[in-house]
């Protein structure tokens, strides 16, 4: 049995993970503000929700008070907001709210940090934990996003990714930073991959691709490390 705890769970890319990557038997976390319809979903896996808002500072707390000092396996921060207006015509940094920014770097960066410095204790009861970051390819170099607090805050991931590396390395655990192109959320994850190629031809990434990854990090062995993965859009290779 193996135990997952994904934030973001709710929806998104997020509900993919909770609906493709455990087995029946296994046991899932879904750390969200809203409650997750997969709760509900009868296929065997175990499912529990953790109500927290990641964008308070107690949110670290509740998540390790729900656990009750279970080991964790798996751990997924899929986590990522951005600027209101960021991706639509006209964005304009010098009109982005000090507030928003603010908001943006607790929930993408700050949180990650704190979530996972509290909840160590859970991973390193695991054998051979895997820490799994979703990061974005406006945070790689050169890749045009204007979006600015966006854009840095997945390129902090990349760095909290490496340094959490190195350090917990002793234990056993392994940290794998992966940064995706445009995902096609809007298409459900059962609705299956093909319809995502017909209709984007290329533009945008299948929910399924991203799960089929995760799982192949997942499976390896303990003597291997995915430090990194870059997966844009094949109609925007250039990231």
């Amino acid at each position: 049995m193996k135990k997952f705890l994904i934030f973001g769970g709710s929806k998104g890319l997020g509900d993919a993970f909770v609906k493709g990557l455990p087995e029946a038997g296994d046991r899932v976390w879904i750390v969200s503000r809203s409650r997750p319809e997969t709760l509900e979903r009868a296929d065997g896996v175990e499912r529990l929700w953790i109500e927290a808002d990641l964008s308070t500072n107690t949110a670290s707390l509740t998540i390790a008070d729900a656990l009750q000092g279970e080991d964790i396996d798996v751990l997924i921060y899929n986590v990522g907001i951005w600027e209101s207006k960021g991706f639509v015509v006209g964005y304009d940094f010098e009109q982005d709210d000090p507030s928003e920014i603010a908001e943006i770097l607790q929930v993408n960066l700050t949180s990650t940090i704190t979530c996972i410095q509290k909840l160590l204790p859970n991973l390193k009861k695991a054998k051979h934990a895997k820490i799994i970051l979703i990061g974005s390819t406006a945070g790689l170099e050169n890749t045009g996003f204007a979006q600015v607090t966006f854009a840095a805050s997945k390129f902090g991931l990349r760095g909290i990714a490496h340094s959490l590396r190195a350090f917990v390395k002793k234990f056993g655990i392994s940290v794998t930073c992966i940064n995706p192109g445009a995902i096609a959320t809007q298409v459900p994850y059962e609705a299956g991959p093909e319809k995502v190629i017909a209709a984007y031809q290329g533009s945008q990434i299948p929910l399924q691709d991203i799960v089929s990854l995760v799982k192949c990090v997942i499976h390896l062995s303990p003597a291997s490390c995915v430090k990194e993965i870059h997966i844009p859009a094949m109609e925007n290779t250039r990231a």
